[in-house]
Parts: C-alpha cells; sequence; structure tokens
C-alpha cells in the first residue's frame, strides 16, 4: 500500500570552510595549473580609465577579532558609470576593466587590498542616480550564506546624501558603517564588523 509523500525537512547549513581558498583561489593556495592567475586577482590595467584608488581594511568578529581566512569579493562600475556586462544596456563599458576583484584577508593579520577606479554613478532602478560605490561579498568559516554590503565614499558627501540606498537605512546612524575613509594618496579604509555596535548593515540579496 502506497504512503503519502512526506515533505523532507531542510538539510543544515554547511559553513564556508577552508576549502573555499582552495576552490575559489587554488594558486594562492598552493594548487598550480588550474589557473595561470587566480580569477579576480587583478581588476584592472595599465590601460583602464578613471582615478586609480586602493581600498583596504580588515573583517572584524564579534569579539573585535579580524577575520583571517575570509574571502572578499567586489563588483563595481567602470568610471563611466557602465558594467561589463550584456544586462547593462546604457553602452559599452571600459573594455580595459574587469570590474570584479576576489582577494584573500592575510593569513596573519587579516588585512584585504584591492587596486582599483573611483566607480562612477548608475542609475537606481526608477532612475535616480545612485553615489559612487562597490558592492561587497564576504564568506569564511562560520558564515553559512555569503555577507552582501556595500562601500561607499567620505569624499562623496553630496552624492550620498540623496542616495536612494542610504536614504532608506533606519537608522539613519548606520549610514557610517558603509563609509570608506579617505586616507590619502587615492587610499580609503573600510572595515568590515559582523557584529556589536558597529555592525555593518548588510543587504538582502
Amino acid at each position: 500500500m502506497a504512503r503519502a509523500n512526506k515533505p523532507l525537512p531542510e538539510s543544515p547549513s554547511q559553513t564556508a570552510g577552508p576549502y573555499v581558498h582552495i576552490g575559489c583561489m587554488p594558486n594562492y593556495s598552493g594548487i598550480e595549473g588550474i589557473y595561470a592567475e587566480d580569477p579576480g586577482r587583478q581588476i584592472l590595467d595599465a590601460r583602464t580609465s578613471g582615478t586609480r584608488i586602493r581600498i583596504y581594511g580588515y573583517i572584524y568578529d564579534g569579539d573585535g577579532a579580524p577575520l583571517t581566512d575570509a574571502v572578499i569579493e567586489t563588483w563595481q562600475a567602470d568610471a563611466a558609470g557602465r558594467y561589463p556586462s550584456p544586462q547593462d544596456t546604457r553602452g559599452a563599458a571600459d573594455v580595459n576593466f574587469g570590474g570584479w576583484g576576489r582577494k584573500p584577508c592575510d593569513p596573519q593579520t587579516g588585512e584585504f587590498r584591492f587596486a582599483t577606479i573611483k566607480p562612477g554613478r548608475v542609475p537606481y532602478p526608477d532612475g535616480r542616480l545612485q553615489a559612487p560605490h562597490i558592492t561587497l561579498w564576504i564568506v569564511a568559516r562560520g558564515i553559512n550564506v555569503g555577507l552582501h554590503t556595500r562601500l561607499y565614499f567620505d569624499d562623496e558627501a553630496t552624492a550620498n546624501a540623496v542616495d536612494p540606498l542610504l536614504v532608506q537605512v533606519d537608522p539613519q546612524d548606520r549610514v557610517a558603517t558603509l563609509i570608506a575613509k579617505s586616507t590619502g594618496g587615492g587610499g580609503f579604509r573600510f572595515d568590515i564588523h559582523l557584529q556589536g555596535a558597529d555592525e555593518t548593515v548588510f543587504l538582502d540579496m
């Protein structure tokens, strides 16, 4: 006699362990011959248009300790505000700019670093211009689902004040967790806090 099918319970989530480095960055992990260079290692080259900047910082856990096993990815528009994607139909993006990067945090200090260009403004779905920003994705041991957030720039105060996403942050004092601070010479520091009083605003993507 056939029994009625019962829905199966959801399998438990698995955290991203050390294997994430092996799969995403084999050369970094000491496994050569798969890629000449790990994907996302270089975002730009000498022909890329735009203002060169450097992004660096740390990812802190709930105890305030920097993560040393995290992987962070970036996705951004070029200097003219266009994405190297067929979904962006507003015109050709800079062919010398990849727009996407992937880096590990330093295994001793936890610092991450990206060399890129200052992104241009892109339209929100309703047509309003967004402030220049970089989308970030973070994964590490202990994180079940990759975390999405954004990085904005402290020297774009006027654009930040009317950014369609930033104006929705509640309470507004948490906007500060999304602002990278200029350190001079094209450098911007952006620290990410996973928990605690200074917890970074994460986006449900």
